[in-house]
């Protein structure tokens, strides 16, 4: 649903439209992509941007696309209201204020990265982050059928990504593929 420049006011109109609502979005939103939800719901509802019901189909597509929810948002509203370029604008206006945020810290930890302190805060930093992936991979476990099959599949995957260097994609795709054939196979034993 590309706005007509009529509509729009221009293409150029709804292009800074984009850009400029992303931009105050990416700027003011905290706690990543869910925290701003509400955000981009206010602003897609109240420019005439996406229904309800698109809005909610929108964040079931973005949350199950690969990348960040507030980047697949701001492209897909961007794309509806002003095709390849809409996109663009909104997806950089969200993007942009992350990007030089990170760029000035860059900066800041540069100068300070041979300092005591802070290298013994990036080691507690690393500590954390490591406890937060185990929590992770401890839920998942938790949540993953236990089977001598799901065990083998398990160590499989873990060895062809951390020893052979073999593209996690690929790892993934075989993993979901052998799922597959594993489920027909049990259908079609039951089924005798």
């Amino acid at each position: 649903r590309v706005l007509s420049e009529k509509e729009g006011g221009g293409a150029e109109m709804i292009y800074l439209k984009l850009f400029l609502t992303f931009l105050e979005i990416g700027t003011v939103s905290f706690g990543g992509g869910y925290g701003m939800i509400a955000l981009v719901r206010e602003a897609v509802l109240g420019n005439g941007w996406l229904t309800e019901e698109e809005f909610l189909n929108l964040i079931a597509v973005s949350e199950s696309t690969p990348g960040p929810i507030a980047v697949n948002t701001a492209t897909f509203v961007g794309s509806t209201q002003g095709g390849f370029f809409g996109a663009l604008a909104a997806t950089l206006g969200v993007v942009l204020p992350s990007f030089l945020i990170i760029f000035g810290i860059s900066f800041v930890l540069r100068a300070f990265q041979s300092v005591r302190l802070v290298q013994y805060a990036f080691n507690g930093i690393r500590a954390g982050v490591l406890a937060l992936i185990l929590k992770a991979l401890w839920s998942m476990y938790r949540q993953c059928p236990k089977s001598a099959v799901s065990y083998v599949v398990m160590a499989a995957a873990f060895l062809l990504t951390a020893f052979l260097s073999i593209n996690v994609l690929f790892v993934i795709l075989g993993c979901a593929a052998f799922g597959l054939l594993t489920a027909a196979a049990t259908a079609k034993r039951n089924r005798r």
